[in-house]
């Protein structure tokens, strides 16, 4: 039975990376040895560093005064790593779930910290649009999809100070002005790479204005300087990001991957809106094109077990919602291709027909 991959993180890759890596890792580039077994330094593993940074660059259209980093510690780091680098004395944040209220939590420890808005109210089913974010705060951080509640911000906002953005779970499904930004991060088990390593996009001139001591490791210009090469970074990962990278070019680059997304996204809302026994769980106009959370409706509430069941036994994997949500949790990222979206629609139509 073909499997459909609805996981939220670690989450689908496109198959010819998976394959690609596991080829590597039994043998890089005829050496005898593995991937896993060869030295970061070693000569022919730079040029894998070097590719995925400029595909990165040329993908994003990064401008040149970024840098580009890959690190380890996963997104959950840089919720430190950033007021480290970047707060002085006050940071502005926009609270539109678990994973912003996280960022929030570390940066409370080098300074003031002010939550321009909040939809926790809500239980996070939207994403606040009337704020004002404060003149004098060092940076403004925004969590642009919110994996478990199902939100996702899809533009890039006008900010009167720097704007810092966690994208791990959004990254390339659309196009990015980066020069609104000093800094985007994300961990790149969403839509990149396997879990280990984290990408950093941060503007060079942001960095070395804070006046506190930085640890070394958690500094970035460490990083930038040493070319992500400052310790062993996580070596397997890299690689499969330079695949994922090839693959979004060779595929028609991020206006496709956003076009695809879209198309998906609309698929499965369609059905969730049509279908008598679901109901969606985020406000409309804020809904994310790369986690769909659905429930069912009051009245058939008893039926969530069951379809769960039902859909599990017809290949789905991974589409039982976050317990913060309950229902379900369809995670679209770019690597998903439409047929296991239009299985999932089949399944629920068929199981609306049984009840």
């Amino acid at each position: 039975m073909k499997k459909h991959n609805f996981n939220a993180g670690p989450s689908i890759l496109p198959r010819e990376v998976i394959e690609n890596t596991a080829k590597a890792i039994l043998d890089y580039n005829g050496s005898g040895l593995s991937l896993m077994e060869i030295s970061h330094r070693a000569k022919d593993f730079q040029p894998v560093v070097d590719e995925a940074v400029a595909l990165f660059k040329e993908l994003l259209n990064i401008p040149d005064d970024y840098s580009v980093i890959f690190l380890g510690g996963g997104a959950s780091l840089e919720f430190c790593m950033i007021p480290y680098n970047f707060l002085e004395k006050k940071a502005a944040y926009l609270n539109t779930g678990t994973w912003a209220k996280k960022a929030m939590k570390e940066a409370k420890a080098f300074g003031e910290v002010v939550e321009v808005a909040s939809s926790a109210d809500a239980n996070y089913t939207f994403v606040p649009k009337d704020y004002t974010i404060p003149a004098d705060a060092d940076y403004f951080h925004i969590t642009t999809n919110n994996t478990i509640f199902g939100t996702e911000l899809k533009q890039d906002l006008d900010s009167p100070v720097p704007v810092v953005a966690d994208m791990s779970s959004d990254i390339f499904s659309r196009p990015v002005d980066v020069s609104k930004y000093i800094c985007i991060y994300g961990g790149a088990q969403k839509n990149l790479a396997p879990a280990g390593v984290t990408f950093v996009i941060v503007k060079n001139d942001a960095l070395g204005k804070v006046s506190r001591y930085i640890p070394t490791m958690l500094n970035y210009q460490t990083h930038v300087d040493n070319g992500s090469m400052f310790n062993t970074p996580p070596v397997v990962p890299i690689y499969a990001a330079m695949l994922t990278l090839r693959w979004i070019k060779e595929q028609g680059g991020v206006k496709e991957m956003e076009r695809r997304a879209i198309e998906k996204a609309d698929m499965l809302y369609g059905e969730i809106d049509r279908n008598k026994l679901f109901v969606g769980t985020a406000a409309v106009e804020d809904r994310s094109r790369m986690n769909i959370c659905f429930v069912m409706k009051p009245e058939y509430k008893e039926l969530e077990a069951d379809f769960l069941k039902f859909a599990i036994d017809r290949g789905m994997v991974g589409i039982k919602g976050h317990r913060s949500v309950g229902g379900f949790r369809a995670s679209c990222y770019n690597a998903l291709p439409k047929e296991s979206v239009q299985a999932l629609i089949d399944c629920m139509q068929e199981f609306e027909k049984l009840h």
